[in-house]
């Protein structure tokens, strides 16, 4: 039976980037991954390190999202260097197109509102005749009408980032034991010991980032985490030359030069399958943005499940019946990779959430329900 100072639970984007970052400040630390047929959001994502429109009605989580941002390109720089890998990552602005007039009226009362909210204040509404001299190698379909536009907007190869991650964790003395599923968590007068199908492991402190599998290893701990699943569908195409310089919400060009086109919001439980539907759906809709696109082939289609709260918000738990412990729950891993390593990961190394992440404890469910 080992014993480490840290465990974390899940090798997935979010507890990858914890382990990364606990590791850097002289911590000893074990990733356990899950069985080969666990939901993984990390491997379905869309790739998008993204502040525009994050946290309408909630500015604490905008601010979160702007602080992880601004940490990403000295994150990324550190985290290529000690993985010895590019992450592909850039951050020229980003860009939220709008279909119609009723699009167009509906986001900028969208960013005025948030501007109001005092929380996305660098967002800017583009005019049609705007939106074309940024993209001159990509004509605009008709019914284009303009598009917000997010400085602090970027994007990354989300399969190089865990790729990185999970390379920098070993570089630094880590440990990943993949197929590993946790099946019980048990509070032990000095730490956590953990049942998995045939191993224990034992540690001083655990944090659970588990995704969907969260809330059922920590519901007999005392822990009720509102989470749910909400399926979405993604397409790939072949490679096209150089069209789309910066990253949008729902289509962007990777480095490699595929396009991908993204992403539906499905309430359908946990089912990971794809449809032609959403298919025809996303393909119509790109079609609309750069007609151009009608001819390009398609190559690859999947599906992910986020991990969602009743708010959209991250969650982050510290009960005090259970020192030592944390959960991590969000659907922006990679987005927020970068606070998660340098911001909430030293100061878990220092046994407490960082002040921006207390904001988001589950406690903040009771207080709506009962407002």
């Amino acid at each position: 039976m080992a014993r480490t100072e840290f465990i974390v639970i899940g090798a997935g984007t979010v507890g990858a980037a914890i382990a990364y970052g606990l590791l850097k400040q002289g911590r000893r630390v074990l990733v356990l991954e899950g069985g080969d047929r666990d939901f993984r959001a990390a491997r379905a994502n869309f790739g998008l390190v993204w502040v525009q429109g994050k946290g309408v009605n909630l500015p604490e989580y905008q601010a979160w999202t702007r602080d992880s941002s601004d940490a990403w390109p000295d994150f990324n720089a550190e985290l290529a260097q000690r993985a010895g890998q590019a992450l592909d990552y850039s951050r020229r602005g980003g860009l939220a197109f709008c279909l119609g007039e009723d699009e167009l009226a509906q986001r900028t009362a969208l960013v005025q509102r948030m501007h109001n909210q005092t929380c996305d204040t660098d967002t800017e509404m583009l005019t049609r005749a705007e939106l074309q001299k940024l993209l001159p190698g990509m004509p605009l379909g008709p019914d284009v009408a303009g598009a917000s536009f997010g400085p602090r907007d970027g994007h990354v190869n989300p399969l190089k980032l865990l790729a990185a991650l999970h390379r920098a964790i070993l570089n630094l003395g880590g440990k990943i034991l993949f197929r590993s599923p946790v099946e019980r968590i048990e509070r032990r007068s000095a730490g956590y010991r953990l049942q998995g199908a045939s191993e224990v492991w034992e540690c001083d402190r655990l944090v659970v980032a588990a995704g969907l599998g969260t809330a059922a290893l920590v519901r007999p701990l005392g822990l009720d985490l509102p989470l749910r699943s909400q399926r979405g569908q993604v397409l790939v195409t072949e490679r096209v030359g150089t069209m789309l310089p910066y990253p949008a919400s729902g289509l962007r060009q990777t480095a490699e030069g595929t396009m991908m086109i993204g992403a539906t919001h499905e309430n359908v439980g946990e089912h990971t399958g794809t449809t032609a539907e959403a298919a025809a759906k996303l393909s119509r809709r790109a079609a609309r943005i750069a007609p151009q696109l009608a001819n390009v082939r398609l190559v690859r289609q999947w599906a992910g499940l986020r991990v969602l709260s009743p708010d959209g918000g991250p969650i982050y738990t510290q009960s005090p019946d259970l020192p030592g412990l944390w959960t991590v729950s969000c659907h922006s891993g990679v987005t927020l990779a970068a606070a998660h390593a340098d911001i909430l990961a030293p100061a878990l190394a220092n046994g407490a959430l960082p002040e921006a992440a207390k904001r988001f404890s589950e406690g903040r469910f009771d207080v709506q329900l009962s407002a």
